[in-house]
């Protein structure tokens, strides 16, 4: 049987970036790279009910009941298999730190990156384990092929282990997710589960059943570009324009600020120059009326900004991308439980906290899959100071597997 830590090593070297400025989905061919690879993997080990779906990118498989199990619920496991348009995740060189001393990691002698333990102290709680880092030029790709190979592990385990008592166990590997497009084509019939868990968290011992409502919302600045030498009541310089709209938002409810339940508007990307601008946003709360009140105040800047420079300076495109789960999961905490029982089971200390961010978990549960989210032990995603614990892989695999026998 194979290793938790050599999977994760093999996938992480398989560029699955996403490209949220795609219009097809999945949204870059070489995220079928990947899934190929992993429906291979599971003939090899021989798991059934394997569906690769080549159009979309979506890879299902079943490890069947043990026999006069067959009755108990489908639990499911779900990954994401692409990696953050954040950052390269190109030619990704992954280096295990055995025994980590506690101190500042060289990643990149050469270029001078180092990871700094006074800039991620909770780094220091490692020492003595093995840590898989990047050599700085790269995010790792943890997020989340870290969950990938965990479920890949589990999976074999209990294939190669015939004898353990379970009911059938539903895995699945989705695309697209950091782009917030995972579930778009993921055939909640087709998976059949009861009930199943994203692995896509982060430290070991992270459990999660609520997350942020989210939008998108996209900003027009039409200006008028004339010479600057003669443009006195006659410019309108979009590039300022932009940067009032900004000024205009409440400047504590910026990422930058914000923690635990906290919303926030970010501005994400800005282009343009005097005559058009465009600015991308995303917007948060955990609160669905707060939510929607954030929405009104951003539309209503723009309002503003439209009577003060003219109608249709100022346009506005905004789209939700999802909810609250919570909503969902009230109904289901026995899930939650489970999920409890089985960390405390492996002597790890559970950690439930709201998600400041999305799942592929949030919009599955209301699409009628209810579906936390639990760890990988990956840290610091989306960035070239990503790393991951191997031994916290290794509990997580021993999670899986506690968790699917809460379900005989």
């Amino acid at each position: 049987m194979e290793n938790v830590t050599d999977r994760f090593l093999r996938y992480v070297q398989i560029d699955t970036c996403s490209d949220e400025g795609s219009d097809t989905h999945p949204s870059t061919l070489k995220q079928h790279d990947l899934a190929k690879l992993l429906a291979d993997e599971l003939q090899g080990m021989g798991a059934a009910e394997i569906t690769y779906d080549r159009e979309h990118c979506y890879v299902y498989a079943s490890i069947p009941a043990s026999e006069g199990f067959e009755d108990r619920p489908v639990v499911g496991f779900i990954a994401h298999m692409d990696t953050s348009p954040a950052m390269s995740g190109a030619g990704v060189k992954p280096r295990i730190v055995h025994d980590y001393d506690g101190e500042d990691i060289v990643l990149n002698q050469e270029q001078g990156i180092v990871l700094r333990t006074a800039d991620f102290p909770e780094i220091r709680g490692y020492q003595g384990q093995d840590l898989i880092v990047t050599d700085g030029t790269t995010l790792l790709g943890a997020d989340d092929k870290a969950g990938v190979a965990e479920i890949m592990t589990m999976a074999e385990y209990f294939l190669n282990h015939p004898e353990i008592p379970h009911g059938k166990i539903r895995i699945g590997f989705t695309p697209d997710e950091e782009i917030g497009a995972g579930p778009d084509f993921f055939d909640v019939a087709l998976f059949g589960a009861a009930a199943a868990y994203t692995v896509d968290g982060g430290a070991l011992g992270e459990l999660e059943y609520e997350n942020f409502n989210a939008a998108g919302a996209r900003l027009y600045v039409q200006g008028c570009s004339v010479h600057p030498g003669s443009a006195k009541g006659k410019m309108k310089n979009a590039i300022l324009i932009a940067q009032e709209f900004q000024s205009m938002l409440p400047v504590c409810e910026n990422p930058m600020y914000t923690q635990g339940y906290e919303g926030f508007f970010h501005l994400d990307s800005i282009q343009g120059n005097v005559e058009a601008t465009r600015a991308d946003y995303i917007i948060r709360d955990h609160d669905r009326r707060l939510f929607e009140e954030k929405k009104e105040f951003f539309r209503n800047a723009a309002d503003f900004l439209n009577m003060k420079y003219g109608a249709g300076t100022v346009t506005v495109d905004m789209k939700d991308s999802y909810y609250n789960m919570r909503e969902v999961m009230e109904e289901h905490m026995d899930l939650v439980d489970r999920a409890v029982e089985a960390m405390e089971e492996q002597g790890i200390r559970p950690v439930i906290t709201p998600i400041r961010g999305g799942t592929d978990g949030a919009r599955l549960s209301f699409m009628g899959l209810p579906c936390p989210n639990i760890c990988t032990g990956g840290e610091n995603c989306h960035g070239k100071f990503e790393y991951v614990c191997v031994q916290s892989m290794e509990q997580v695999v021993k999670l899986l597997t506690g968790l699917v026998r809460r379900f005989v």
